[in-house]
């Protein structure tokens, strides 16, 4: 039952869970089905520009790690077939009904204000899990470690809900999804230090502040085309390869944000509906619809951070010491790895640009990390582009959730406990805290 939902995808199964969610909450019927196949062409929209992103992008990226002689031999394969790997485990099998029914148990006992629909993305704990399994030999601390992964994530996503709100525009709705989530708390400690600093205490350099200082230099179709010329120029690209580079970038910079309006615009009545019904039923109480990072990426400086980040990420990748992750498929798509940044620094291009590097050298070191458990997990599913010889990852598998639970949960039953009582720790103590707009 479960692989026939995950079959469906999630351009599919988005309309239909939030179809599902508008009748719940006394919608309309014909309101509720409208807003949910918006959804899914806010989704099929946002699918379209992601490939064009990655059909555009893959071969100047392929010729700068060539420029740059990159020699490095763990492969990047990309979050789709990371998603398939974590399904394709023992933990992956039972991980949609033992997170929804943590999901729903927190809910009830008002340990969270979330509920995560973002079903798609319950694989991130399913790699958790089977990589505590892997290193303690236990599937019980596996599954455990797999629902501390999530139970992180849901006070992640009460604690940043707000914000995240103020950014895309929509009430109602919070960030739950396992690597975005796990990204939030280097955020917030980097944005603290941000504070310390002189010349960027107080300020915030977003697009809309540099459009308001210079005029057209902070237009997004400017940025993207400026973006666009920097990768043919570090691709080693003729005329032609240049101006295709900077239309392709351009339009990029102005498609993302117009399909995450189609959601944001099916969401809304939804999120309307869910607070009245709140109010009327429960006296008022608040809870948030759990979504994908991806509605989130309509920020122009997600847009623009996440691009420049393309080949500076492999600039680390050659020079960063213990790194052996070469970033392939996962490239493209950059700016997933830092709208949280966005989120936390209020837009803040320059604060969120060097968190995006911070934060990708953690995302290198774990992933490398975690390659020979991502590989055995690979083998065992049966998938084709792992092979005995050769070591595979993930960066979508680099958070630092996963990591942080695994090396403590390999220390035995000791490890298992510090994790329990950290994670119960930080469940109690942000009960009833929310970072500010």
């Amino acid at each position: 039952m479960f692989d026939y939902i995950l079959s469906l995808g999630g351009t599919v199964f988005m309309p239909i869970i939030m179809i599902i969610i508008g009748l719940i909450f006394r919608i309309p019927w014909l309101q509720a089905v409208k807003a949910g196949v918006t959804v899914g062409i806010g989704f099929v929209g946002m699918g379209l520009v992601i490939v064009m992103a990655i059909d555009s992008l893959s071969p100047p990226i392929k010729v700068m790690i060539e420029r740059f002689g990159l020699t490095l031999h763990v492969f990047d394969v990309g979050a789709g077939p990371a998603s398939g790997v974590g399904y394709a485990t023992a933990i992956g099998a039972m991980i949609i009904p033992v997170i929804f029914l943590l999901n729903v148990g927190m809910l009830v006992t008002r340990l969270t204000k979330t509920m995560n629909v973002d079903i798609y993305n319950y694989w991130h704990y399913a790699i958790t899990g089977t990589v505590v399994q892997l290193m303690t030999g236990s599937l019980i601390y596996g599954v455990l470690g797999a629902i501390c992964h999530a139970a992180l994530s849901l006070k992640m996503a009460d604690w940043t809900a707000k914000r995240v709100q103020n950014i895309v525009g929509l009430e109602g709705i919070s960030i739950p999804q396992g690597y975005g989530s796990s990204s939030v708390p280097l955020f917030v400690l980097l944005d603290a230090i941000y504070e310390k600093i002189p010349f960027m205490k107080g300020r915030n350099i977003d697009a809309q502040e540099i459009q308001k200082r210079y005029g057209m230099v902070g237009d997004p179709v400017i940025i993207g085309v400026v973006l666009g010329l920097i990768f043919g120029l570090a691709a080693g690209e003729g005329f032609k390869g240049c101006a295709t580079l900077m239309i392709t970038v351009a339009a990029i910079m102005v498609l993302f944000p117009r399909m995450i309006r189609l959601i944001v615009e099916g969401l809304m009545p939804i999120s309307d509906g869910a607070r009245k019904f709140f109010q009327k039923h429960f006296k008022g109480r608040e809870v948030f619809i759990g979504l994908d990072t991806a509605v989130t990426l309509g920020h122009p400086t997600t847009i623009a951070v996440g691009l420049l980040l393309i080949p500076i990420m492999l600039i680390l990748a050659s020079i960063l010491p213990g790194n052996k992750v070469l970033p392939l498929a996962d490239l493209p798509v950059a700016p997933f790895f830092i709208c949280m940044a966005t989120v936390i620094h209020r837009g803040d291009l320059i604060r969120t640009l060097l968190s995006g590097i911070i934060v990708m050298i953690t995302v290198l070191l774990i992933a490398t990390q975690f390659a020979p458990y991502f590989t055995d997990m690979a083998l065992k599913g049966g998938f084709s582009f792992a092979a005995e010889n050769a070591q595979i990852t993930a960066l979508s598998v680099g958070n630092m959730f996963g990591w942080s639970i695994s090396e403590l949960m390999s220390l035995g039953m000791i490890g298992v406990v510090i994790v329990v009582g950290i994670v119960a720790s930080i469940i109690l103590v942000l009960r009833k805290r929310e970072l500010p707009e």
